[in-house]
């Protein structure tokens, strides 16, 4: 690690140059920062173009394909802004066979139907830096409410979490094992509640011997648990967290000091249809209404026709504006979100709300815009399939063609802003220059990426695409080493 670290162009050092040498042209400057080593090790694909006439300023492996981790989230929300609107809303409804009776007791199931809302949660919107999240089951609780006011004092069936507005097909081709257990790769559910995940807390016990505690917030338990971890005195802290895919079993193992902090880790949920049918229950139960059934999710099979459901609406609810909802989406980078924008694009342009027929759309909005098809292939709407491809041409024609169908103000402030918020809050430290930089982050094992737009001059801004693949250096220096090149981008702009 020593050695790498001496191979890598220091960050100081990298400013120093780029401070130096304001006589050379941008192709110069850039080239002088990716001449060490390190640099070399790992493939860099670049393009800066000028936004209001597409003329190249630097480029560098342009048109290779490459692996772009969330700068896939460009195209998925830019496809949901071109096709829905930005109005778009997703609409969740509670349904029952007939309207209670006259002593509330209401014949058959009641029906939650998923309309594909991510927004089913205690996260704010719109998007704000310094928000705080409520409830997490504040969305629910309002749903609840209504049901309630209905007049419902007995529900002689099943409370019922239908997902059946897209196929149940969870995760996307190229998807991580690994990446299942956990809140970032929650499975994709057209009934979302929390974002399909639980944070669970783990407290170790306060006695050499004593097994440590487990809660989960919402206090709803999807899981079995299996928990051997164990205090020693002296031990090293080591806490484990395993789930199988699809399994309710968690595993929790491991050693530690009597005492100390607690472990906080978000744990996706496997079945989100029938977590949010339990939790529905719970809630409506706090309202003192008797449940004489189960609570139970449904689901409908890949290639099984949809229909609407039908039947007397006792509850509804509408999401924000889908702009604020791919706000969301590339500021923080929210993987299912992403993923659930891409299902209802599909499912109101084809009547499939599969990943494969967003796909399919996604390919024809980068056709549209100019790109090469031979320089893309997708698998998934928020970059965490590792078989996804996008060169820096494509994504630059994507962001010029957004500009092009006059949402280019809009689109731009979806991003994160260099140094201030999302996931560029903490970059571009001391480089007050680049507070006009606009651009989506990617970031998987050995995969770095940074796309948008830098200046405010609309007559000299710039769309860039930056995407390097297979890296050994410490990806923070990577990272580093990629806003040092578009501060030098943004000079061209003038800003």
């Amino acid at each position: 690690m020593r050695m790498r670290r001496k191979a890598w162009l220091p960050l100081a050092a990298a400013l120093a140059l780029a401070a130096s040498t304001p006589a050379q042209s941008l192709e110069q400057r850039i080239g002088a920062l990716l001449e060490p080593p390190a640099a070399k090790r790992g493939s860099w694909g670049i393009l800066a173009v000028r936004a209001a006439d597409g003329a190249v300023l630097y480029e560098r492996n342009a048109r290779m394909p490459m692996t772009p981790a969330s700068n896939t989230k460009l195209v998925g929300t830019a496809l949901a802004l071109l096709r829905l609107g930005p109005d778009y809303r997703f609409v969740t409804r509670v349904l029952a066979a007939e309207a209670p009776g006259a002593q509330g007791r209401l014949r058959g199931d009641l029906r939650l139907v998923g309309g594909g809302d991510p927004t089913l949660s205690g996260r704010a919107v719109p998007y704000s830096r310094d928000a705080k999240e409520s409830d997490p089951l504040g969305p629910l609780g309002e749903l609840a409410d209504q049901v309630a006011a209905r007049g419902v004092k007995v529900i002689e069936g099943d409370v019922v979490g239908d997902a059946t507005r897209w196929p149940w097909s969870p995760y996307p081709a190229g998807w991580a094992i690994g990446d299942m257990t956990w809140e970032y790769g929650a499975p994709v559910s057209a009934l979302t509640v929390n974002d399909n995940a639980v944070r669970m807390t783990i407290r170790p016990g306060r006695n050499e011997g004593e097994p440590a505690a487990v809660e989960f917030s919402p206090p709803v338990e999807p899981f079995t648990v299996h928990n051997t971890l164990r205090t020693r005195l002296g031990a090293e802290r080591r806490i484990e967290v395993a789930r199988e895919p699809g399994s309710r079993v968690l595993e929790i193992r491991g050693m530690t000091p009597p005492g100390g902090p607690a472990a906080v880790q978000w744990v996706a949920v496997p079945e989100p249809a029938e977590f949010v049918a339990e939790v529905f229950a719970r809630l409506l139960r706090q309202r003192g209404i008797t449940i004489l059934g189960r609570a139970r999710g449904l689901t409908r099979p890949p290639g099984v026709q949809w229909s609407e459901p039908e039947g007397v609406e006792l509850a509804r609810r509408e999401s924000p504006p889908l702009v604020e909802l791919a706000r969301i989406v590339n500021k923080v980078s929210q993987n299912l979100h992403a993923e659930m924008l891409l299902r209802e694009t599909a499912h109101v342009l084809r009547g499939e709300g599969t990943a494969r027929a967003g796909v399919e759309e996604m390919r024809a909005v980068l056709t549209e815009a100019g790109a090469d098809d031979a320089e893309f292939d997708l698998e998934d709407g928020s970059g965490l399939s590792r078989r996804g491809l996008l060169s820096p041409a494509t994504l630059v024609a994507l962001l010029r063609h957004i500009e092009s169908k006059g949402l280019g103000d809009l689109f731009r402030s979806l991003l994160p802003v260099a140094g201030s918020d999302g996931t560029l809050s903490s970059r571009f430290r001391g480089m007050q220059e680049a507070a006009s930089i606009r651009a989506k982050t990617g970031s998987l094992a050995h995969v770095a990426a940074l796309s948008g737009y830098a200046g405010e001059d609309p007559a000299r801004r710039v769309v860039f695409s930056i995407l390097v693949n297979g890296y050994t250096a410490p990806s923070a220096e990577v990272r580093s080493l990629m806003d040092i090149i578009v501060v030098e981008i943004l000079k061209e702009s003038g800003g």
